[in-house]
């Protein structure tokens, strides 16, 4: 078994910041979740990568073991705590790995912070242009003409919002379980008792409208997206990035896999995880790690 430790620093802003870290070798590799996760869902990954890398993954601000104190408004705001969690434990240069909405905050991340990270890599990621929500109609079918453009309208979300908040302050975990299997877990699932505890971590999260609306109004494009103009940042990532994306993922359209090739440019590649969902930890693992490693070591 993998030698992993939970361990928990004060950043600068107050915060506690908690990381597992996984023993291994000089190369460093950084992993962040995304949303209704934590460090707890890259198990697998941690357990099962080569003993060649020493391995590190972040709780972000609100989510498993780390504090909440002061509510966050973007993707950047994550960044920022990372940065600062970055220089308390030390870290120089590292590959950076983000999944889902921590495809976002990675990506904010190496645009700022270039001298960082070695190689970037976007599992399942956000797209440089958002996840914008949509108001519903009377059957719950998104009308693409009204953005939803405040936490307020977010959360007041019929659909992708208030079902899940209900679930956390009911602390209902079949219907956690539900949503999962049909959106996620559509081909493979954990085995019980891993599933369990993702299923008390998700529960842990304490952000849910904030990160909603920071996805919403996430673009580092240098284009307008329905809720506003890019920031252009995408354009100063310059270092390797590849973009992984299962070929079954219902969460993430494959235009916002193809919207980060175009917005980072020629540094940037695809590589698609066949017959895998939204989370190619459970379906694909050993293709995972595989496309991460020859990735780092080419």
């Amino acid at each position: 078994m993998a030698d992993i430790s939970l361990k928990k620093v004060i950043l600068d802003n107050g915060e506690t910041m908690a990381y597992r870290e996984r023993e291994g070798g000089q190369k460093q590799i950084v992993l962040v979740h995304g949303n209704m996760t934590s460090s707890v869902h890259w198990d697998l990954v941690m357990e099962n990568l080569p003993a060649e890398y020493k391995v590190y993954a972040v709780d972000m601000r609100g989510f498993g073991e780390s504090t909440y104190n002061e509510p966050i408004y973007s993707l950047h705001d994550f960044a920022l705590d990372l940065r600062d969690w970055v220089d308390k434990v030390k870290l120089t240069s590292f590959v950076l790995v983000g999944w889902s909405t921590g495809g976002g905050v990675a990506m904010d991340f190496a645009a700022d912070y270039p001298d960082y990270v070695e190689k970037l890599i976007l599992l399942a990621s956000v797209g440089t242009r958002g996840y914008p929500l949509f108001k519903k109609n009377g059957l719950g079918q998104p009308d693409f003409t009204t953005p939803l453009r405040t936490k307020e309208e977010i959360a007041q979300d019929p659909v992708q919002v208030v079902p899940i908040q209900n679930a956390y302050d009911s602390r209902n975990k079949g219907m956690l379980r539900q949503v999962w299997n049909l959106a996620i877990y559509t081909h493979n699932q954990p085995d019980e008792a891993r599933y369990e505890k993702y299923l008390d971590d998700m529960l842990t999260q304490r952000n849910l409208v904030d990160v909603d609306y920071a996805l919403a109004t996430f673009n580092i494009s240098g284009e307008e997206n329905v809720v506003g103009p890019g920031s252009g940042k995408a354009a100063k990532i310059n270092i390797p990035v590849l973009v992984l994306r299962g070929t079954r993922d219902y969460v993430i359209p494959d235009q916002m896999a193809k919207d980060i090739k175009q917005d980072i440019g020629d540094n940037a590649r695809i590589h698609y995880l066949e017959d895998a969902g939204h989370s190619p930890l459970i379906d694909a693992l050993p293709e995972l790690l595989q496309a991460i490693t020859d990735f780092i070591k080419e």
